[in-house]
């Protein structure tokens, strides 16, 4: 008996549907044992014993070498290896035993599978010789990048675009989550590029109940196309402002000061 091979195919999914689990309907090709025969290749399953190898699947030779005897054991040549002899070939396979046939199967994916990542689903494959087992077949899945968020193991990242004004006075603002939104509070003050961190808001972790987190990156939009008097009014305010109110700007030409030993 021989196990028959295993059969690999890809499944693309979206990012909700590696993120949440779904079931997904696939068709293939795999070989089977013909129904008519029932995988003999004989016609009405008819065979009968090999008298080359007596119904063993095996024969021995006897070879003489200057140093003595060995004795061989190989595969029956006449019936090979099954130890029995079609009387008439299964019109239907053609003596194979075996046909090609289309696979229509459903699987459970589970959430938080990953890209290239593999479900194997057992004897599913193409199906054995001589009574062996099928093979199994192995699902490798394929996920879509997502426009919003981009997935790293079981955390994930999103960028969100926040004005000057919600910059400097801090505000509250929506953030997108995968199963929903949540409120973030940017804080006075925050500068671009700050990193928040939104605790159990991640893909769940594969065959767990914990999930990862989500890393919410803020990036300052820099007003664009100001007409005057906005103008006036930016310049105004920045003449208010000191050294005091840029703590980086200040730390920077701080040091350059000290390296070139002068003012800068």
């Amino acid at each position: 008996a021989v196990q028959g091979e295993d059969i690999r195919l890809n499944l693309t999914l979206t990012f909700e549907e590696a993120a949440f689990g779904c079931e997904k309907e696939i068709k293939y090709k795999r070989t089977e044992n013909c129904p008519d025969c029932k995988g003999t290749g004989a016609k009405g399953g008819v065979t009968k014993t090999c008298t080359k190898c007596n119904g063993t699947g095996v024969v021995n030779s006897v070879k003489r070498t200057p140093l003595g005897q060995f004795s061989t054991q190989t595969v029956c040549p006449d019936c090979g290896g099954t130890g029995r002899i079609i009387v008439e070939k299964c019109p239907k396979c053609n003596g194979k035993g075996r046909i090609s046939s289309e696979k229509t199967l459903k699987i459970v994916v589970p959430a938080g599978i990953d890209d290239g990542q593999t479900l194997q689903v057992r004897g599913q494959g193409h199906s054995g010789l001589n009574g062996g087992p099928a093979g199994d077949l192995h699902v490798t899945v394929q996920v879509r990048p997502d426009p919003i968020f981009v997935r790293d193991e079981y955390d994930i990242h999103t960028e969100i675009p926040i004005t000057y004004g919600q910059a400097v006075l801090g505000s509250e603002v929506t953030v997108p989550c995968i199963d929903g939104k949540v409120k973030l509070t940017i804080p006075e003050g925050t500068q671009s590029g700050t990193v928040f961190r939104l605790r159990n808001k991640g893909v769940k972790r594969l065959n767990r109940t914990d999930r990862g987190d989500q890393f919410v990156t803020v990036n300052v939009e820099v007003p664009k196309n100001l007409n005057k008097t906005q103008k006036d009014l930016l310049s105004k305010f920045e003449a208010s402002l000191g050294e005091n109110n840029y703590n980086k700007r200040k730390s920077f030409f701080d040091k350059v000061k000290k390296i070139l030993n002068s003012d800068f």
